[in-house]
This record gives structure tokens, sequence and C-alpha cells, in this order.
């Protein structure tokens, strides 16, 4: 029962290509939803029991319960808008952080505030496929504020061009 330190991981060269490797690196349409869905579900289910899990580690002697956090990076927007199920780039809401109309944007392009998140996708998905108040094409896509299928995988909102 000799306990020693143990080092896990050590990267000798921090930000290199090595360690920030992609996890996947595919040749496929990202604007293909399905294919998309297809290729990284299985990264997308490994990333959520991760998330759902705690790894406890002895540090300093003491049990210490680790979670796992996961944030994305270098997603563009057309990849964004397909990973949240947002309608494409020409979308009346134009905006893949809030709920903006391209008119309302244009007219205020400073003030605003990051009002769009995942579940609030995942919910105006299931309106959208279900459409619970029977309504006509127009007013469901208002209700839904432009989002046409089903969210696969939470992005972390950044700045976007039409606000900067």
């Amino acid at each position: 029962n000799k306990k020693e330190e143990v080092t896990i991981f050590t990267e000798p060269k921090p930000n290199s290509e090595l360690s920030c490797k992609p996890l996947s690196l595919m040749f496929v349409d990202e604007s293909d939803h399905e294919t998309l869905t297809a290729v990284l579900g299985p990264i997308v289910a490994e990333r959520n029991a991760m998330k759902e899990s705690r790894l406890i580690l002895s540090i300093g002697g003491l049990p210490r319960s680790i979670r796992f956090h996961f944030r994305g990076t270098g997603y563009d927007e057309k990849m964004v808008r397909e990973m949240e199920g947002l309608e494409a780039s020409g979308s009346t809401y134009v905006c893949t952080l809030c709920d903006s109309t391209r008119a309302e944007a244009s007219k205020n392009m400073v003030l605003h505030s990051v009002t769009r998140s995942h579940e609030e996708n995942l919910e105006r998905y299931e309106i959208w496929r279900s459409n619970p108040f029977s309504e006509s094409a127009d007013e469901l896509r208002d209700r839904v504020k432009g989002v046409s299928s089903k969210p696969f995988l939470e992005t972390q909102p950044t700045l976007d061009a039409l606000h900067c």
C-alpha cells in the first residue's frame, strides 16, 4: 500500500498542433445535417457520457472529484448553425447569439445580449417538429426564431461578426 505521486499526463509542447489536433478530420458537407450528425454522433454521445461522470483521483493524499467540461473552439458560423439546428445564413434570423432578425440587427449593431442557448434551441425544435398550436409555416418560423432541425452539439457563444 505504498502511495506515491503519479503524473498522469504532461503535454511536452502545449498549444502545439499535436495537442490541439481536431477530434475528427473528415471531408463532409457541413450543411448536410444528416451526415454531420451521423459522423459526429458517437463523439457527442461519448462527450455527454463524460460530462455526466466523475473522476476521483487522490491528490495530496485526499480524494478529489473531477468533472469534465467541454468548450469547442474554431467553429465558423455555418458549422454553429448546423450543430445548433438553425436555418442557413440567408435566414431572417441572422444572429447565432440572439433572436435578432436581419432588419433588427442592422438597426442595432452594438447593443445586444446573448439570448440563445442549446437547451432553448432543443425546445424550439420540438415546437417546430410538433407544431402544437397548428400555426402556419410563417407563424411557426417566427415562434421558433430560425430553428429548423434538431440541435445535436452545444456550442459556446462567441462574438458574432454582425454585432462587432
